[in-house]
């Protein structure tokens, strides 16, 4: 049983680092964005509609890589769609360190480079978004239903810790150097930095087995049991195999929609409410708000590093709990503690009040989402559709969620250009409603397998 166990979790792990690479890949553009904005927006006349779009843009892969994550995970695996993931990051670490590579000359900033800048960006941002709808997939399809949400959760954790390792890597190559050569090359060190991740990932994804239930659709039972046999004792092998084999029993069940309407919005609003509350908009310009509050460079990337711990350690929170108190307490507690995080720091905007009383709202707005709704709605995502749909019904929910961040994330300069109070204003509504949501809308999927929440779910939420 113990051999079964280390095998689950290393196999997790593995697949966490595609979570990892997502933090890191989305995180980066924290430690950066000023040079960008010194290097391209301010050389080259450009507005601040088009600094945020350049800062955001990595979104638009992300957006992508949800859509094509579920034909790739149908048709090259779970395994194989995260190799493709691995490749592309490693691809745009390198590419948007030096965008000049072949066609340009360093030092020259131009609209054309700023162009090939972002799509290397956006080449990256496919990579996040297969590595958001997949890796939870993986996992979750590997995972014993005891602690699947444990599991799952560790991917949360992975995406937080990456966030964490970049603020002090970016911290890194910024302390104590000139503000003149970060614009110039620090900013580069900090993209190149995700390629030795990226390269790790891919080395070791080779050493990890598709999941059972992709190989049993693909009617490769044998290999199938092979890998159930090396997850579970025998026993519990042969009666997990069949389970999956009836669950893809009904052929008139491959539509998307052959399981009702309401799972699938069920799976956008979650995603959408998890953008909408603004969480990405505290971590991509984490920086600058500290930088508003009055704090020097170093300070605020410093005051980025406090708050990665504090996410670090309610992320903790949430791998712990999830499994014992439950899916939906947690989102609405979280749900509770954001209203009053982001209301706190909208109130400190309406006052043109800038301090520490604002750092700790923020605060207790990002400790509430990591605790809640950073890990819990992956875990939902990766448990709520049924198998013969989940590959479809996964992109769905992954690209509205990375279409919802694009659009919050890339208004946020133009929103906090007329009215910062509001715009924290906002963000607090979405919290609050968000919590009425799961109240009335999301049922309890702790400790039951897969397929028992197919038939759960579907039965509750059918059309």
């Amino acid at each position: 049983m113990k051999n079964h166990r280390m095998y689950i979790v290393l196999i997790t792990l593995v697949a966490t680092l595609g979570g990892l690479l997502f933090g890191y890949d989305t995180a980066v553009i924290s430690g950066a964005e000023a040079s960008l904005q010194t290097y391209f927006t301010d050389s080259l006349g450009l507005s601040p509609l088009i600094h945020g779009i350049t800062v955001s843009s990595a979104l638009i892969g992300c957006i992508i890589g949800g859509i094509i994550s579920g034909y790739l995970s149908s048709t090259l695996g779970r395994k194989y769609s995260l190799v493709v993931a691995a490749v592309l990051f490693l691809v745009s670490a390198l590419g948007s360190a030096y965008p000049e590579f072949l066609f340009f000359t360093k030092g020259e900033p131009s609209i054309a480079l700023l162009i090939v800048f972002n799509i290397y960006r956006v080449i990256g941002g496919i990579g996040v978004g297969l590595a958001s709808a997949v890796s939870p997939m993986y996992i979750g399809e590997i995972a014993p239903s005891r602690i699947r949400g444990t599991l799952v959760s560790l991917n949360q954790f992975a995406i937080i810790f990456g966030m964490l390792v970049v603020y002090f890597v970016n911290f890194g190559i910024a302390r104590g150097q000139s503000i003149e050569w970060i614009n110039d090359i620090g900013w580069r060190y900090m993209f190149a930095s995700e390629a030795i991740p990226a390269l790790l990932f891919l080395v070791l994804l080779f050493t990890v087995p598709e999941t059972p239930r992709y190989l049993i659709s693909k009617n490769q039972d044998q290999k199938a049991m092979a890998v159930l046999s090396r997850l579970y004792d025998q026993a519990v092998a042969k009666a997990t195999m069949l389970e999956i084999k009836k669950s893809f029993h009904d052929v008139n069940k491959a539509k998307l929609f052959a399981y009702g309407k309401a799972i699938i919005v069920i799976g956008i609003l979650l995603s959408v409410f998890q953008q909408f509350v603004g969480i990405n908009v505290a971590l991509y310009y984490a920086p600058r708000i500290f930088e508003s509050m009055g704090a020097g460079r170093d300070a605020s990337m410093f005051q980025t590093i406090v708050m990665g711990l504090v996410n670090v350690v309610f992320t903790l929170i949430a791998i712990f709990t999830v499994d014992k108190f439950g899916r939906k307490p947690l989102l609405i507690i979280g749900s509770i503690g954001m209203t009053i995080g982001m209301f706190g720091v909208a109130g400190m905007a309406f006052s043109n009040v800038i301090g520490i009383g604002t750092l700790i709202f923020i605060i207790i707005y990002t400790a509430s989402f990591m605790m809640s709704w950073g890990p819990v709605v992956w875990v939902l995502i990766s448990e709520i559709f049924p198998n013969k749909i989940r590959g479809q019904a996964v992109a769905i929910a992954v690209a509205a969620q990375w279409a919802a961040n694009y659009f919050i994330s890339s208004t946020y300069p133009a929103m906090m250009e007329f009215s910062g109070g509001l715009t924290y204003s906002f963000y607090g509504i979405m919290s609050l409603l968000s919590a009425i949501f799961i109240w009335k809308f999301i049922p309890e999927t702790k400790g039951r397998s897969l397929e028992e929440l197919e038939d759960i779910l579907t039965n509750k939420k059918g059309a």
